[in-house]
């Protein structure tokens, strides 16, 4: 599978602000970079920084007035499709030190507000049975609609209203996972079919000794993404966050299949 991302972002920022800009495909085992250029108009130079958990690259980027940002890639993903349910759990005893805080509750994800849900809807099941019951329930259960949530909606209030965008789908399942005791992170991605076009964001579980892909909403299967970022929820792993005040002008996402 290949895919070729085009990125423009275009904002007025008021005075001069740091911005730290996070839409660069993550180099990893099972997506190559084939070319990417990332081109930033501000006036003084980029810096560059490791992303989370060591995924991706975090640029820093100094912006005045005018900002735009243009990116551009083409991205081999080589990764199979898994049925979540044949993998097996693992004990939180013998989890890896590095999945431990993706089994917490964070800013946007309250996983620890879900347990008694998770108790009484999934009685009797774990690991990736558990997982795959958890998908279903979330993608069944929600509407997508653009515009139902904001920045500051968390995944209790997306479980409350029934409604919200790719964002919301990622942080509820995220924080049922963890309320049942799967380690579970947040990961925004490139993928073709996403209606609107735009960043998505989806979730990651740890099950089986490894780390598994999961878009809830159903708008693209693991072997369709291109990770960018990873981290507890999306105050990890946005796109663009502005130091200061900015309007957004115009932004543009676009993922293509191309040929082999």
């Amino acid at each position: 599978m290949r895919l070729a991302i085009d990125v423009m972002l275009d904002y007025w920022i008021e005075g001069t602000a740091d911005v730290l800009l996070l839409v660069e495909a993550a180099a990893m085992a099972d997506q190559r970079l084939e070319r990417q250029d990332l081109r930033v108009y501000c006036p003084e130079p980029l810096r560059a920084v490791a992303g989370e958990e060591g995924i991706g690259q975090r640029t820093w980027a100094r912006g005045e007035g005018n900002f735009r940002v243009e990116y551009q890639a083409v991205v081999a993903v080589d990764r199979s499709t898994i049925d979540l349910a044949s993998l097996m759990p693992t004990p939180a005893r013998m989890l890896p030190a590095e999945t431990i805080a993706y089994l917490l509750p964070s800013r946007y994800c309250e996983s620890d507000k879900f347990e008694g849900f998770v108790e009484q809807q999934f009685a009797g099941l774990e690991g990736g049975v558990l997982a795959a019951a958890m998908s279903a329930w979330v993608r069944d259960n929600l509407t997508y609609a653009s515009g139902a949530s904001s920045g500051v909606t968390t995944a209790l209030m997306t479980f409350a209203d029934r409604r919200g965008v790719c964002r919301d789908y990622a942080h509820l399942l995220v924080s049922l996972a963890r309320a049942g005791g799967i380690p579970a992170r947040c990961v925004s991605a490139y993928a073709p079919g996403v209606d609107p076009p735009d960043f998505h964001a989806v979730a990651e579980l740890w099950l089986a000794g490894g780390w598994h892909l999961v878009d809830a909403t159903g708008m693209a299967s693991c072997g369709d993404l291109a990770r960018v970022a990873v981290g507890r929820d999306a105050t990890d792993i946005a796109f663009m966050t502005v130091f200061g005040r900015t309007t957004m002008n115009e932004q543009s996402v676009s993922v293509r299949l191309l040929e082999d």
